[in-house]
Order: C-alpha cells, then structure tokens, then sequence
C-alpha cells in the first residue's frame, strides 16, 4: 500500500477550502471498495477555522469532484479522524460556520418552502385561468402587467420545487440548465417588481392616462431582456453548477443547482435586488404618502372618504414591489436564522398574496365620474377621488394627483361668486 501527500492540487468547481491544503491519496493497485472494516485516517494536532468534512475523490475529471460517499467523519478533541470504505484521493473540506445551518433549520425551512410555493403556484395558475378564460372585460394596461409578474413567480415557484431532484441526479449539464433557468426566473420576477413600481409612478405623473405607445410591449423587452443577458453572460463563464447547502450534521447537507462562486452571487442577486429596493421601496413611500395626502384632502370635504390605509392595503403593495425580499439583508450575525423564516414565509407564499390582489383588482366595478343631471361639478370631483381612494385600497387600478380638483373647485366657488 502506497500513501502520497499532495500540496498542488486543481481546486474545484466550487472552490472549496482543503484543512492545510492536502490531499491523502491511499493506493493499492487495485481498485478497493465497500470495505467491511473501514479505514480510519488520523489527521491529529490540526487547527482549523469552520466545519471539517471528510471527501473523496476517484480521480476521474480534470478537477476535483469532492463527494461524502463511503466516508465519515469523527471529530475529538485530539482531531480529526475519517472513516471511509474505499481507497482513493482523502481531504478534509472545510465549511464556514456563518454559511452552516442546523439540520432542524433546514428541514422546517424546507417544508415551509415547498408548502408555500406549492400554494402560490396552485393560486397563480386560478390567476392565469381566470383572467385567459373567465375575464370578460377587456384587460387594462395595470392588469397586463400584473399577469407578466404572476408569470415569472411562477416558473420561479416551479424551477424552485424541481431544483433539489436535478441536482440529486449529479448531471452536470442539466444541473448547469436548471441552475441558469431559476437564476432567470428569479431576476425576472425582480425586474418586474422594478417595472410594478415604474407604472404606479408613472400613472400617478400623467393621471393615469399613459400615452406611449406599445408601453406593455417596451415593459416586456425591458423586464424579460435584462435577465436574460445576465444570465448567458453567468453561463459564458461557466459559473453553474452544484451547489451544497450545510448543516451542522454532514450527513443532512442538500444540493442544489445554483450559482458556484459566491462573489458573483453577491453581486448579481444581492447587488441587483438592491438596486431595485431603493426604487420600489421609495415608490411605496411616495404611494403612502400620496395616500396620506388623499385622505387629509377628503377628510376636509363633507362627504369625503374617512377610511384611510389598511393593513391589507400596505401588505398589497409590499407584495406587489417585492419589498418582503429585503429580508435578504438581514442574513447575518443573530439575525440570520430569524430573517431566514420570515424571507421565507413571505416570499414563499407571495403567489397567494398576488392572486388575493388580482381577484381584487379584477373585481373592482368601474364607476363613472361623469355628472349626471342635477348633480353639480364639485359633488362629481369628491365622486372622483373617493372611487380613486377605494380603488387604491383595493387594487391600484388607476391613480390621480389628489390635488388635481382643487383649481376645479376654486374655479366653480369664483362662479358661484
């Protein structure tokens, strides 16, 4: 029996850390597996920072392709030992210990997940069906848009669910696509976030009258092109592939088909999203302030409209921006188990707050702002911003400057004078 140590090795795809950067290889000849009595390998005296993992290696690849398979690992006091049934090349990786996860984490993450995603995804599809085949009205440019979000959170929802099973197949080329397909999903379900916000703004600059022309097909190209681009440039460069979530317990880690070089990671998704956290966040400021305004305004007026803002009105328009997914921030130090359960409460089950707004938003009857006869023009205006305040706490169909009446209404008291 023949035992090398080796100090240069190729790192691997996921550029793992080595325990002082060696490599054991044990060799006999032959190829030697499923050992009744495992070998132990000894690594005594060794200081290390993060959670040691013993792997393997059966040499085949240009790179390393560490694997936990017929090896386990035992940590005391005086090291490290592996215990493997086969020979071959032996390291010991090691995981940081703020990027590790209890395995009762893990697991009620995980269930929270798959049950929330499964649940927005049974939602968005009644969505999609009723508007595709139980709408009866002409859709509205607000509606349009809301459907090209509902879209991508669903095929994220679904890329999400079956990532676990590609990457369990241990297909590289697959594990490459679904990693690419979910990582596009998730920056076009973002983007659109970023495009919710730019058409309430902009309907609250021109009244809610847009007047560019092919305005849902320019939002389209824009909210569907960005990612795509990213995401050939991340496969250009090779930067797919599987990715190993830890735990405290080796045995317990998950893969998945992700991004595998987490500076990218950093700053394409963490980067990106903030970019459009600032926007979609100081949109819902202007929004509730608008709000605010709105309801002063009407509560001046005799017959104006006391009701205000809602919790739900407020949950409303955080799901719709997608500013529940700042939670990501708060992914550190003590706050990072808490944050993980909230992030994923709410963004888990964000397809079933949309479709509660969709239904809403679909079902808001149209009411007519035009005076009838005997009704006088300042009883049409309050009509007009009470419909635009019910409308906002229902759906945000159209919006309008609240002030927008009061030269109106001046105009009428100079005539009545």
């Amino acid at each position: 029996m023949q035992v090398h140590v080796q100090r240069r090795m190729h790192t691997d795809e996921l550029n793992s850390t080595i325990l002082d950067n060696e490599v054991l290889a044990v060799d006999m000849g032959v190829n030697i597996t499923n050992l009744t009595d495992k070998i132990n390998i000894h690594f005594k005296n060794v200081k290390y920072d993060g959670i040691p993992s013993c792997r393997s290696w059966n040499s085949e690849g240009v790179r390393p392709q560490w694997i936990d398979d017929g090896c386990e690992t035992v940590i005391s006091d005086g090291g490290i030992t592996c215990q493997c049934s086969h020979l071959t090349f032996f390291s010991i990786l090691l995981t940081p210990l703020n990027e590790t996860i209890s395995s009762p984490d893990l697991n009620n993450l995980t269930t929270i997940t798959q049950v929330g995603c499964g649940l927005s995804m049974f939602f968005l599809c009644i969505a999609l069906f009723m508007h595709y085949l139980l709408r009866k009205t002409k859709a509205t440019i607000t509606t349009k848009i809301l459907i090209h979000l509902l879209w991508a959170m669903l095929l994220l929802n679904l890329t999400f669910l079956i990532n676990a099973s590609v990457a369990n197949l241990n297909h590289t080329v697959g594990c490459k696509i679904m990693a690419a397909a979910m990582h596009y999903f998730m920056l076009a379900t973002l983007t659109w976030f970023a495009m919710q916000a730019f058409h309430l703004c902009l309907q609250m600059y021109s009244g809610g009258k847009i007047l560019i022309k092919r305005y849902v097909l320019k939002v389209s190209v824009t909210s569907w092109g960005i990612p795509s681009l990213i995401v050939i440039v991340l496969l250009s460069v090779d930067k797919y592939g599987q990715q190993v979530i830890h735990t405290d317990e080796g045995a317990n880690n998950v893969k998945m088909c992700w991004i595998t070089d987490g500076d990218v990671q950093y700053i394409v998704n963490i980067g990106y999203y903030a970019l459009i956290f600032v926007f979609t966040f100081s949109t819902l400021v202007i929004i509730l302030t608008w709000f605010l305004c709105l309801k002063r305004t009407n509560s001046e007026s005799p017959q104006g409209n006391r009701s205000g803002i809602n919790m739900m009105t407020v949950m409303g328009l955080c799901c719709l921006l997608g500013v529940t997914w700042a939670f990501a921030f708060f992914a550190y130090g003590v706050l990072r188990i808490p944050s993980y359960y909230i992030f994923t409460v709410l963004n888990s089950f964000q397809g079933f707050f949309l479709f509660i707004y969709y239904y809403t938003n679909s079902n808001v009857k149209a009411t007519s702002t035009s005076p009838s006869v005997g009704v006088s023009s300042s009883s049409s205006s309050s009509s007009s911003s009470n419909t635009t305040a019910t409308t906002l706490g229902k759906g945000l169909s159209f919006l309008e400057n609240p002030y927008s009446n009061l030269p109106e209404k001046k105009t009428q008291a100079s005539e009545d004078g």
